[in-house]
């Protein structure tokens, strides 16, 4: 009796710090049990070994950054039959998203010594933005259960179960006192994607936004409860202006907010 085979995963990186991969590589006890249900056939962070495409699935982590990369991921979608983006730059930019706002010549100017070697792309933009994208996976770097549930979920046919509610709800779940309330923090919970599992508020600190902005994300409602924090316009807008800084609806109110010299100012 032929055995049958294991489908194809390949996981790329594009621009990235490789967390999100690392993420996958952290699932420890539940790694051999991936291992035995796929073939792991592109996986540079884990192996040398490559198998040739087409891929059943395929993970990318990273941003569009260069028009190398811009055109890598054009490729990278022909080769596979589902494609899953990891992280918030693959799903938002990234932090590196914050050259949209500004002036990237003048930014490569101050770093580097010999811009003139450089080429890169103005923008830093989501993986959706270029490729047809079958589901997107948050966070910076994403859950490691979320990021089995999708494996999961894909690998038999059937759609992930990943919440779109906010990280208050998390909080309210485990029973954490919120910070904004007892302690006056400032906190991005009532506009941030769940996954964390509430991590920050847990250790009494303000969520910083890693997973990026909910389904139901309303920035200006929380605004006035930030102001009466002692927190600035400009203040605020900083606090959009992180990891999911191109997010829409993080963009929207970082630029209704930050002084317009831009995010760094």
């Amino acid at each position: 009796m032929r055995t049958p085979k294991k489908p194809k995963l390949a996981v790329f990186k594009l621009a990235s710090c490789d967390g999100c991969q690392l993420s996958l590589l952290d699932c420890e006890d539940e790694l051999l049990a991936v291992a035995g249900a796929v073939e792991i056939a592109y996986f540079l962070e884990a192996s040398s070994r490559i198998v040739k495409a087409p891929y059943d699935l395929t993970l990318v982590e990273g941003s569009i950054t260069t028009a190398h990369d811009a055109e890598r991921l054009q490729q990278i979608r022909k080769m596979s039959k589902k494609l899953i983006t990891i992280g918030a730059c693959a799903t938002a930019g990234g932090i590196q998203a914050l050259r949209n706002f500004a002036d990237v010549a003048e930014y490569a100017r101050v770093v580097y010594a010999r811009p003139e070697y450089l080429s890169t792309l103005a923008t830093s933009t989501a993986v959706a933005a270029h490729v047809p994208v079958d589901f997107e996976l948050r966070g910076c770097p994403v859950s490691k259960a979320q990021l089995l549930e999708v494996l999961n979920a894909f690998l038999n046919g059937r759609p992930p179960r990943i919440g779109s509610h906010s990280v208050c709800l998390d909080c309210k779940r485990k029973g954490t006192v919120c910070v904004m309330v007892a302690h006056g923090t400032p906190c991005l919970g009532p506009v941030t994607h769940s996954g964390c599992d509430a991590l920050c508020p847990s250790y009494t600190r303000g969520c910083f936004g890693c997973f990026g902005p909910s389904a139901s994300a309303h920035p200006s409602a929380l605004r006035p409860a930030l102001t009466r924090l002692g927190k600035t316009d400009a203040e605020v807008a900083r606090l959009y202006a992180t990891f999911n800084a191109a997010a829409p609806t993080f963009a929207a109110e970082h630029q209704a907010l930050a002084p317009k010299k831009g995010p760094a100012a």
